[in-house]
């Protein structure tokens, strides 16, 4: 309807984040480039998601069962803790500068139980006692937390929780807010009047809750204290707060779209003034984890893949008497004394706090041009070791030593007191950049307090022997049960004289060594892979109970005859992790002992083998020395004097 050859009444360009970024016009985001983990191809905070993902709530919060924001994963509290450490200085350049709101730091979530579990990390929750009462927990991150350090709600909250359920739930202001933010809330009532009419209702509290939001970072607004905001979903409305520093995605973002618009969050600059100097805007910058975004991303092409040969893994009927049995554990019964306590630790019991276990500690943030900045845990060097000896010496009396009533037995405080300052003095160990304060951590004092109880259980296990507590419906697993197929191509055939099953599937080419050492071993009668098999062992890693299954079961004729076979445990390991020391320990000093204990499945050993190139000599070590004791137990005292030998 206009003439032909003049401008439109207005223009818009479609400008990119690319083009934007580079002419200074948003903030520079920083996402990080490197870590001290050496072995990860891309820094772990870079795509967090890819490392925690199966740990987190599939479901949202209506449908998970009661979560404990305790429990979130190791990488994702490290992660929480460096940007917030980075943020803490952020805060306090904002302070000295004389700013009048604070930085915001936004977590966006996957649903709404992870965001609840991270508010509640984040700002402190209650807590149900079993008596039924509640302990408030202060929150783990000191600027963000909406209590002060008596347990009472602050009239202004810095942290804000935006979800479906926050908003529907009823609990989203309460009157200390309403009191202190009374002038507030009445000039939003008036401008919302002004623009809607003098006849509009008053607003919810989720509207007024909305309104929080919108206003962070605003001066006078009513969301100007928020100093953290942790959401679901921020992309399905407008939001222009000028004052996000740092972002933290805990979410999966599959595609570069989805990161940009996330990112694009924390962008706006907050000041618009030509420099002077250089007549240009000063830089402004972002701090991004968990969000895979790429400076230069391109479309990557799929190849179609050739198919493979499928096989059928079975028991073969003509190798019937190869056939091993095996007991399917539940889990364990350990008595231990209820008035002196000591430990015996060996090398399983150290504990090695490194950014493999925990995350990584420092991290470079680096964006497409501009300065970097490295993030790490500095705050947490001062935290003092007496400090940290009680919170550990509390939660293992907590967690570990109870009456039958569930009474916490208080009067070995002081005897677990000094074991665990024994422990943390010997065994505990910090490398690249970690401290002893992460202990507080509920995962890692959960793994600490298992070294701890392992090292006493090892020293009263002769005493005190171990019940296993067996499958009460399927107490028995066997080889004659295996039956399935696989296209896997890492396999071996093995010999018809020393397997019942016909194919070892293989995880890696060690195994495929150590089926060739077996097989070529006199003394084995027969052996099998655990793989599909169903042996597990159950222990506790973090506080979680998991099941770990062995590598190998190996018959040995060592030296009782063929009526008498030792039954050997048998795990390839090339790489020991914290998680491979607890699986050891629990199986040399929990399941072998009860096991054998009982007595009805014939006698069991363990073996770990982690040179892959001394596999088969090890191995013939490992049947040696047993060899070697059973002569040695067979030899008097008079033969030993007398020089008796035996072959």
């Amino acid at each position: 309807g206009y003439a032909e050859g003049t401008l439109f009444p207005w223009t818009m360009s479609d400008f990119s984040l690319m083009d934007a970024i580079e002419c200074g016009i948003v903030k520079l985001p920083r996402v990080p480039v490197a870590d001290n983990i050496p072995e990860a191809q891309t820094p772990i905070f870079r795509e967090l998601w890819k490392h925690i993902g199966k740990l987190m709530p599939k479901k949202g919060r209506r449908k998970s069962e009661e979560l404990d924001p305790r429990k979130l994963p190791l990488p994702l509290q490290t992660a929480l803790d460096v940007l917030y450490d980075h943020y803490a200085q952020t805060f306090d350049l904002w302070l000295k500068a004389g700013i009048e709101v604070p930085p915001c730091f936004i977590v966006v979530c996957n649903n709404t139980a992870t965001s609840k579990l991270v508010y509640d990390f984040i700002s402190g929750f209650e807590r149900t006692l079993e008596d039924g009462s509640t302990l408030h927990v202060q929150g783990h991150l000191k600027l963000f937390q909406n209590h002060n350090e008596y347990g009472n709600a602050l009239a202004r909250p810095r942290s804000l929780l935006i979800d479906s359920e926050q908003l529907e739930s009823g609990e989203a202001l309460d009157d200390n807010f309403r009191k202190m933010a009374a002038s507030e809330i009445e000039r939003f009532k008036s401008e919302r009047k002004q623009r809607q009419g003098s006849a509009v209702a008053d607003p919810t509290d989720q509207e007024i809750l909305r309104e929080v939001m919108n206003t962070v970072g605003k001066k006078d607004g009513l969301g100007a204290d928020i100093r953290c905001v942790v959401s679901v979903s921020m992309l399905t409305e407008g939001w222009d707060a000028n004052t996000v520093t740092h972002v933290l995605g805990v979410r999966a973002f599959g595609t570069q779209l989805l990161c940009e618009q996330v990112i694009g969050r924390a962008l706006r600059r907050q000041a618009y003034d030509i420099n002077p100097d250089t007549g240009l805007f000063d830089v402004e910058y972002a701090d991004v984890f968990g969000i895979p975004f790429d400076f230069t991303a391109n479309p990557v092409v799929a190849p179609p893949q050739p198919p493979r040969e499928t096989v059928q893994v079975r028991a073969m009927p003509d190798r019937a008497t190869l056939e091993i049995v095996f007991p399917r554990v539940e889990g364990y019964r350990v008595d231990l004394p209820n008035e002196r306590l000591e430990a015996t630790f060996t090398d399983d019991s150290t504990l090695v706090l490194s950014p493999d276990l925990v995350g990584p500690t420092i991290t470079l943030n680096q964006g497409i041009i501009g300065e970097g900045a490295n993030l790490s845990l500095e705050r947490l060097k001062d935290e003092r070791q007496s400090t940290i000896l009680f919170h550990l010496t509390r939660h293992l009396l907590l967690t570990k030593w109870r009456d039958p009533n569930g009474e916490p037995k208080l009067h070995l405080f002081g005897q677990l007191k000094a074991i665990a300052r024994q422990w943390m003095e010997k065994h505990l160990v910090c490398k690249g950049d970690t401290y002893p304060a992460q202990l507080i951590y509920q995962a890692i004092a959960d793994m600490a307090c298992d070294r701890i109880t392992n090292g006493i259980v090892a020293r009263f296990a002769k005493e005190r022997p171990i019940v296993a507590l067996l499958d009460a419906y399927n107490p028995v697993g066997s080889t004659r049960h295996v039956n399935f197929t696989t296209s896997r191509l890492l396999r071996w055939q093995t010999d018809s004289r020393k397997c019942h099953i016909n194919w070892v599937i293989c995880d890696s080419s060690w195994e495929q060594e150590f089926c060739r050492a077996v097989e070529g071993h006199p003394r084995v009668r027969s052996y099998v892979k655990n793989h599909n098999l169903g042996l597990e062992v159950p222990y506790r890693m973090g506080g979680t109970a998991r099941r770990y299954r062995p590598d190998f079961i190996v018959r040995i004729d060592d030296g009782h005859g063929d009526d008498d076979l030792l039954n050997l445990v048998v795990e390839i390991k090339g790489r020991r992790g914290e998680d491979a020391k607890e699986k050891a320990t629990t199986i040399r000093h929990y399941w072998v002992p009860a096991v054998n204990h009982h007595g009805g499945y014939g006698r069991w050993a363990v073996a770990e083998f982690t040179d892959a190139y001394a596999i088969e000599a090890e191995f013939a070590a490992e049947i040696e020395s047993r060899v070697s004791a059973l002569i040695e137990e067979a030899l008097t005292p008079a033969d030993a004097v007398a020089g008796v030998s035996a072959t």
